[in-house]
């Protein structure tokens, strides 16, 4: 009885859609995480009649076949990009873009990572990091003589030295833009990597065409919407519910049949 195996993908299906609810939630105070949404696809068809083929030596053919669906299956999680609400928290080195673009995060590896978590402070050297300790670059290092510093809209650093008039330009933070930001590969840290999907980063400066702005002492909050998840959980549960009672009456139906004489 197909309808068992059936029912099955779809309990499957709605089992993967509660986790990605779920993962949405548990993040809903995560600094720059962006929501996901599973998207599904029906499996393949068994045709019982096939559409088209004729239906008599004359020529005829049949105007519509008959075909049993094999169930659903997740195609896809995709991540919703939107923007999230801007947070003051008056901490001088926090970062927030508004706008597109990520941070370019320099790892142990060697290789870059990216970020919308713009939760930045100092290392013993005086060099911009991420709270896990990662060098923001282009490697900014304010002077330990500074008495104030400053970011502006363009990304660029700008440190007021005792003694000096003028503030000093010590660096210039660079955005990065993708193609297609949805291939980007999460690696947990509110990190991303590039893939062949997302295709190669573009740099360029906060303000440019295209590029988002840097605002200081801001970071972005989770664009995680409660009343929507919230829904979409309810709507979820009761899928799984309604696939797991085609199951229950596919058992009954098989239990007839056992009991014929």
């Amino acid at each position: 009885m197909r309808s068992l195996t059936i029912a099955a993908t779809g309990m499957m299906a709605q089992q993967n859609n509660v986790e990605v609810i779920s993962n949405n939630i548990a993040n809903i105070s995560t600094t720059g995480f962006k929501r996901r949404r599973a998207e599904f696809q029906d499996l393949i068809y068994q045709n019982l009649r096939r559409t088209g083929s004729q239906s008599a030596d004359t020529g005829t053919t049949l105007p519509s076949g008959a075909q049993i669906g094999l169930g659903v299956r997740t195609a896809a999680v995709y991540r919703i990009s939107e923007q999230g609400n801007l947070q003051q928290t008056e901490n001088r080195f926090d970062l927030a873009i508004r706008g597109n673009g990520f941070f370019q995060i320099q790892m142990p590896s060697g290789e870059t990572a990216y970020t919308r978590d713009g939760t930045f402070g100092l290392s013993a050297e005086g060099t911009i990091v991420t709270a896990e300790g990662f060098i923001v670059q282009p490697g900014i290092t304010i002077p330990a003589n500074a008495r104030d510093v400053t970011i502006n809209a363009n990304g660029e650093v700008l440190a007021k030295i005792d003694g000096q008039v003028a503030p000093q330009n010590v660096g210039q933070i660079q955005l990065a833009i993708f193609a297609n930001e949805g291939g980007l590969e999460a690696v947990g840290d509110n990190l991303f990597l590039s893939t062949p999907s997302s295709g190669e980063s573009q740099q360029g400066s906060p303000g440019a065409v295209g590029y988002g702005q840097t605002m200081q002492g801001f970071i972005e909050t989770s664009n995680v919407n409660v009343v929507q998840e919230i829904t979409s959980l309810i709507t979820a549960q009761r899928a799984y519910e309604m696939n797991s009672r085609v199951i229950t009456a596919s058992d009954e139906m098989l239990s007839t049949l056992t009991r014929l004489r």
